[in-house]
């Protein structure tokens, strides 16, 4: 009590860098750490992961009761950094070092939420529609949170946060980059727009809604592959087809998958840039229409037909990389196309386009870079783990999850969103997202790599509530949760590249 008010003295949280004042019975600004009577808590439990053949990372029921002193075995119990607490003000070792045996060989896993200003998303939102220019900022609240970057083979990509926007903005682009990061990151829907472009409501493993409609596939491939795939199939059953593409698009008489099947020549005439027999660039403008152009009527791509070559009741089927738009014409006596009802004959081909298409899916990869800040709480020589990591001595996941690390410097990480246990991610009003790591090693690697030894603790301590010394909070509890089974798993012998797989 403090001696003007008779109110509980605040305690103060050192778990990041706005140092919060928290009064009894309150939480943070982080909502992650609160008072318990004068006490420091973390209010989310300590995930720990059990190997199970669910997937899609549901909580089961393994360790929601209260602790009755059974212990997880060490093959199938991982701790994730998901609620161990952080290493902040970074000289800290990592809240827990945890030592387990597995096949027989002696191993450490450091886990620890990393505080990452030095993080972002990319979004790969599968769809042929024009999206936005490349570099076209995408706003979020009105605010400008990323940017367009160079799209993929069926796929526009998107670059969401980063630390400039998290720090070098103002502070309502700041809050508005790490929220709308942290629940891409979470599974939740999110709404963005693009300068001069379109509006999009997306969320990881779910297709994404582009200007009110949901997409529902990507394409097969560019105008130039699909008449090369189907170019069999439709031999015979019609005597011309154009695949209306943004990128390629392919024209059946002229391609050389046509030429080789032996497929007749018919005067046909496409307006673009030609890039070798049967391919065409620049057909029309991007757009969210046929095949990702402007177009709504696919005609317009179209010239006059060479008379010295075309004729009266020359067929012709226009059809787009995802089958979603098709046509078919004839040509007239003036060899002018007119539209008539697709033939029974044709829609089977169409229909294949369609089945070879795959679900169109937005995916969220969280990247981010650890600093030296957070490698200290694993080793007081933090490049050791940088070299470590660089050698595949050292296996690092997030959630349990496996990353993919980039080479070069420094350890750069990207990870699927979706292969993490649900609500991984946090925030601290820096801004900056808050996300687990582990690092995972053989026990004779971290030693020689200068690791805090003195703070290691076996496993089923860890298991059993314990919290390391360096811990200077409470855990409120501790849950366990299936991981996809399509996950490597951290404790298995699989998941080490030093075991000959990784």
């Amino acid at each position: 009590m403090t001696a003007a008010e008779g109110k509980p003295e605040k305690i103060r949280c050192d778990a990041c860098p706005v140092m919060c004042y928290i009064a009894e019975g309150r939480s943070g600004a982080c909502d992650r750490y609160a008072n318990d009577n004068g006490q420091l808590v973390r209010l989310d439990p300590l995930k720990i992961l059990e190997h199970t053949e669910a997937s899609g990372g549901d909580i089961v029921p393994f360790l929601e009761k209260e602790w009755d002193g059974e212990i997880v075995p060490g093959k199938d119990g991982f701790i994730t950094a998901i609620g161990a607490g952080t290493t902040y003000p970074d000289y800290k070792p990592a809240p827990f070092i945890v030592a387990s045996e597995v096949d027989g060989i002696d191993m450490i896993t450091v886990v620890t939420e990393g505080i990452f200003s030095y993080c972002g998303v990319k979004l790969k939102i599968d769809t042929d529609r024009h999206l936005g220019e490349e570099c076209a900022p995408v706003r979020s609240g009105g605010e400008v949170i990323g940017h367009v970057t160079t799209s993929e083979y069926g796929s526009q990509m998107l670059s969401i946060g980063g630390v400039h926007h998290l720090t070098g903005g103002s502070k309502k682009e700041g809050r508005l980059t790490c929220s709308t990061m942290l629940a891409l990151c979470n599974g939740e829907e999110v709404a963005l727009e693009i300068d001069g472009g379109a509006k999009l409501q997306v969320q990881s493993g779910k297709a994404p809604i582009i200007n009110g409609n949901s997409e529902e596939r990507m394409r097969v491939g560019c105008g130039s592959a699909t008449v090369g795939m189907f170019a069999a199939q439709w031999k015979g059953l019609v005597d011309e087809v154009v695949v209306v593409d943004d990128h390629i698009t392919g024209v059946m008489s002229e391609h050389q998958a046509g030429k080789v099947i032996g497929w007749e020549p018919t005067g046909i005439r496409i307006n673009g840039r030609r890039s070798t027999p049967g391919r065409y660039f620049q057909v029309a403008e991007p757009g969210t229409g046929w095949g990702g152009t402007n177009l709504q009527d696919p005609l317009a791509i179209l010239g006059t037909f060479d008379a010295r070559i075309a004729r009266p009741g020359l067929s012709l089927l226009m059809v787009s990389t995802t089958g979603e738009h098709a046509a078919y014409f004839e040509l007239d006596e003036e060899l002018l196309p007119v539209q008539k009802e697709m033939p029974d004959r044709l829609l089977p081909s169409v229909k294949r386009i369609e089945d070879n298409c795959e679900p169109a899916l937005t995916s969220v990869l969280f990247m981010a870079g650890a600093g030296g800040s957070l490698r200290s709480g694993v080793t007081e020589h933090p490049v050791g783990l940088t070299r470590s990591v660089q050698q595949s001595l050292t296996y690092v996941s997030c959630g349990g999850a496996p990353v993919y690390i980039w080479p070069g410097g420094g350890i750069t990480l990207m990870a699927d969103v979706t292969r993490m246990p649900k609500n991984a991610f946090g925030y601290v009003p820096t801004p900056a997202l808050v996300a687990p790591i582990e690092f995972t090693m053989r026990a004779e690697d971290y030693r020689a790599l200068g690791g805090h030894m003195d703070y290691v603790m076996p496993l089923q301590e860890a298991l059993s509530g314990k919290t390391g010394k360096q811990n200077d909070h409470i855990l409120t509890g501790r849950r366990g949760v299936a991981t996809p089974s399509d996950s490597p798993w951290p404790t298995r012998a699989n998941a080490y590249p030093w075991k000959g797989t990784s």
